[in-house]
């Protein structure tokens, strides 16, 4: 559950690096969300932002946390499997034999680095040639805090976030 909320948030970064419209609002209704911490709320959002609103300093320290986490998250993958492989997973039956165990690797390594591959070899293919098929129409419009998007919605990814946060009559209280 760690991993994916580091992956989530990794894809958040990445998503505010293009600086468009939907950029900038996506990071200020995000960042915003951190205001709802007791007592550090609003100190961490100002120390997220790097200033008094999302600005280029915000963009500074996006960028190096995006650049960051994408080695952190396969140092984590890496013990994960390093763990299960040591211990196995568990059994819903509550037995422990050994008798039909089959080895994770090559078998199962091997398959694994088969289906990394393919899907890398995919969206590296797709980001190099239809890049602006991925983006939103309105994060080709430069960033501007005074001008604010008519329909604001994340990404695909994040949908089932934004459904859960707009079952949530208030926020903040």
């Amino acid at each position: 559950v760690i991993i994916l909320f580091i992956t989530m948030g990794a894809a958040f970064l990445g998503y505010v690096l293009p600086w468009g419209q939907m950029s900038l609002w996506g990071a200020t209704v995000i960042t915003n969300l951190m205001s709802a911490i007791p007592y550090l709320g609003n100190n961490l959002v100002k120390w997220l932002w790097g200033g008094f609103s999302v600005d280029n300093a915000t963009l500074t320290r996006f960028f190096a946390l995006h650049f960051l986490l994408p080695f952190i998250i396969a140092a984590m993958v890496m013990i994960h499997l390093l763990f299960l492989h040591q211990t196995g997973s568990s059994n819903p039956l509550g037995l422990n034999s050994n008798f039909d165990k089959i080895p994770f690797h090559p078998y199962f390594s091997i398959k694994d680095l088969m289906g990394v591959s393919l899907t890398l070899m995919f969206f590296i293919l797709l980001s190099l040639w239809e890049a602006p098929i991925l983006m939103d129409p309105e994060n080709f419009i430069p960033a501007n805090p005074l001008v604010t998007p008519v329909h604001i919605q994340p990404e695909w990814y994040f949908l089932f976030a934004y459904a859960i946060l707009r079952s949530i009559p208030n926020k903040l209280g």
